[in-house]
């Protein structure tokens, strides 16, 4: 496994779509770039997929809703969502990113992250945050204004989100895990994965990683070394990636509030987890940088 991995940036961190930002305010362009866009119908925080694909429609075929504009590709092809509800048709699934984000290629993902963030955000601020009134979407989707003419822009959430590990190489080096209490699907109860949470105010994504770990499982750590970035839009977060040394012996005291249980584990059993030799606990799904994490630390990049 660890010789056949070769991605070395987290899923949905790359980008196909330019986002050309000054169109946003150009009516007529916008207009002319309708009549000729493929659209992506978004349902709060789902889509539809045929395989690897986004359904991706023509104008004249996507429904009535909120229209965001979500940028053009290397060619200029201009790209939009459409706010509306989504059913399965044939040869179709309904999917989130959670689903498919590590599947679609640069383009299409950033075009279901774009559109499930920008929908995420519009749905949190139909009101605003300076007195109470009503807001209207603005700037192609990229603002609201309120009928005073206040415009608020969208704003993303800094998290952190850290494997900590303990330095040794080979099958026997250990990473320590945890599982969230609000984990109680049945897909997720005994689902593992890196601890996480977001930057406080006036604080460092550095000095949140080891606030954090201390918080959730009450063990120092050191070497942190930054990894890299993922947008994830559960609702609005940028998750910043770290690796960090923890040292196994020292005991671990979860945070009952947040967290049920943390374990140590050797690469040998998550190894064994991923390649279906064991089903006894479950890892993190492919699209999240979770996952990422994992994968760099088995194949002893960490």
């Amino acid at each position: 496994m660890t010789e056949a991995y070769l991605p070395l940036t987290p899923p949905l961190a790359r980008s196909g779509l330019r986002r050309v930002a000054h169109r946003r305010t150009d009516d007529a362009w916008l207009a002319d770039a309708w009549a000729r866009a493929r659209v992506l119908v978004v349902d709060r925080d789902h889509a539809l997929a045929r395989g690897d694909r986004l359904v991706l429609l023509a104008p004249s075929d996507a429904p009535t809703g909120e229209r965001l504009f979500l940028g053009e590709d290397d060619e200029g092809g201009p790209y939009f969502a459409v706010l509306a509800p989504v059913a399965e048709e044939p040869g179709t699934t309904r999917i989130t990113i959670r689903e498919v984000g590590h599947l679609l290629d640069d383009l299409e993902s950033a075009l279901l992250v774009t559109a499930i963030a920008l929908a995420n955000w519009h749905r949190r601020h139909l009101y605003s945050p300076y007195d109470g009134s009503p807001t209207s979407m603005a700037e192609a989707g990229w603002a609201r204004v309120t009928a005073n003419g206040r415009t608020i822009w969208p704003r993303t959430d800094p998290a952190v989100i850290v494997l900590v590990h303990d330095g040794v190489p080979g099958d026997d080096g250990r990473c320590l895990l945890g599982h969230n209490v609000a984990w109680t699907g049945p897909d997720w109860v005994r689902r593992y994965s890196c601890l996480a949470g977001f930057v406080e105010a006036g604080e460092s994504a550095e000095a949140a990683v080891v606030r954090e770990v201390a918080e959730e499982v009450g063990v120092p750590v050191q070497r942190l070394r930054y990894v890299g970035s993922q947008a994830w839009p559960y609702p609005g977060s940028l998750m910043l990636g770290f690796t960090a040394e923890g040292d196994p012996g020292r005991p671990v005291r979860v945070d009952e509030a947040e967290i049920s249980e943390a374990c140590w584990f050797s690469r040998t059993e998550v190894r064994d987890v991923l390649e279906g030799r064991r089903d006894d606990f479950g890892l993190p799904t492919g699209s999240s940088i979770a996952h990422f994490l994992i994968m760099e630390w088995l194949a002893g990049r960490a």
